[in-house]
């Protein structure tokens, strides 16, 4: 593994390397709030061998990425998604195959669809679609008021009925009681068909917050989008060009349903649903997963 420090335009930007630098690039996104290292080890490691130059990286205000005072330099969802092709940028990339979980499907998607030219393919592993307004759909499930007909499936009663104790909840003091809290958080999102194994979430979140310049700035990515909600364009994934292939777990908790939605709307996409998994990527899926990417990835090189 090789590590760099990528900083443009005043951004600084951790990134990881895997693999062979002459390898076909694989560009990982992960959700927001979260560090590149929720892409699992022994996954990148799996693509790494299968003849893949994998990188991953820190969103700003994550990990070991710039943190910024938001008051004083705020940004919005735009900025984050530049962020993505200012590593391909720092990577002297022109293209790369995209592989974004969660918010950085969303990423992904975007950049897919004003970008073209630098998607090789595009993988969206448990995201929605752009423009689906899935922070109103999710608001609407924590209110209790009925979703408006044609609006994105709910999240599942178990997801809302945790993110309500988060948000009732003063907050964790102390690192021990943060780091209780993620793993709390890890469970309901992990899904209840496969085993969760604690002991490894414990070691993951003591390595986030280990890793991280300022934990709290994690929180500036609502700000971010807060700031700027209106950045998905709806109507518009038919002019992804890029072969693109749709994961979804059969028990995700947050996005039900939703990659069907993304599969059915780009034209040509591919949708792999991939028994017993939620919202994270545990070790029982890495082989099915892996072996899909390197497959889809190899459509294109």
């Amino acid at each position: 593994m090789q590590t760099n420090l990528i900083d443009i335009d005043g951004v600084q930007l951790h990134t990881e390397e895997f693999g062979d630098p002459a390898h076909t690039p694989i560009l990982l996104i992960m959700g927001s709030m979260t560090q590149g290292v929720l892409w699992p080890d022994a996954f990148v490691g799996r693509l790494a061998a299968g003849g893949r130059r994998v990188i991953r990286y820190d969103h700003r205000d994550t990990g070991r990425s710039s943190t910024f005072d938001f008051a004083e330099h705020p940004y919005t969802w735009e900025d984050v998604t530049d962020d993505v092709l200012r590593v391909m940028d720092a990577y002297g990339l022109d293209s790369a195959h995209l592989v974004g979980h969660s918010a950085g499907g969303l990423l992904g998607q975007l950049i897919a669809v004003r970008h073209p030219e630098r998607v090789r393919t595009l993988t969206v592993i448990g995201s929605s679609p752009l423009g689906g307004h899935e922070g109103e759909v999710l608001m609407r499930a924590l209110m209790g008021e009925p979703q408006p007909e044609g609006s994105l499936p709910p999240p599942r009663p178990g997801f809302v009925d945790h993110y309500r104790k988060v948000i009732a909840s003063p907050p964790p003091e102390g690192r021990r009681e943060r780091i209780d809290g993620m793993i709390e958080e890890a469970r309901v999102l992990h899904g209840a068909a496969l085993p969760f194994d604690e002991d490894a979430e414990r070691r993951l979140q003591e390595r986030v917050h280990e890793r991280a310049r300022d934990l709290a700035a994690a929180a500036n990515h609502r700000l971010a989008f807060a700031a700027k909600p209106d950045f998905e364009p709806e109507g518009v994934l038919h002019q992804v060009k890029a072969p693109t292939l749709v994961v979804e777990g059969t028990h995700e908790p947050v996005k039900p349903g939703h990659g069907a939605i993304i599969a059915e709307r780009i034209p040509g996409a591919r949708l792999l649903m991939v028994e017993g998994m939620g919202h994270t990527l545990p070790p029982e899926t890495h082989e099915e997963l892996a072996g899909a990417i390197l497959a889809h990835t190899a459509t294109r090189t």
